[in-house]
């Protein structure tokens, strides 16, 4: 399941817990990114895994590839928040293959995140 989670208005976050299915992605994700993207032109983005990887079913990752694809040219800021230090270097290695600044956060520095992936 991915939910919405309290953030800065340039920014849309969520937290994903237990499986997390190409309906969370069209019902939750989808919308938020794109009524950001309609009021700032860029995508400022923070998630807080509280589930593996390995949670996410494949039509989660379909949907997650497309909204990286559709969107390709807005991305700014993404900050990914896991205590997996397997996630944490794919999430930084990422901003060397596609637009914008992606970075990887431990659970203990999410007001860090939050901070980072605002702008500040």
């Amino acid at each position: 399941m991915i939910e919405t989670i309290k953030a800065p208005d340039n920014v849309v976050a969520f937290r994903a817990t237990g499986e997390v299915t190409q309906d969370d992605y069209k019902e939750v994700v989808l919308p938020a990114v794109e009524q950001l993207v309609q009021e700032l032109d860029e995508i400022n983005f923070l998630l807080v895994l509280d589930t593996d990887v390995d949670n996410f079913t494949a039509g989660a990752w379909v949907q997650d590839a497309l909204l990286g694809l559709k969107n390709f040219g807005k991305w700014n800021r993404t900050a990914i928040v896991s205590d997996s230090d397997k996630v944490i270097a794919f999430t930084n290695g990422f901003s060397y293959l596609a637009p914008g600044e992606f970075r990887g956060f431990k659970k203990d520095a999410f007001v860090q995140a939050i901070h980072w992936v605002e702008g500040d």
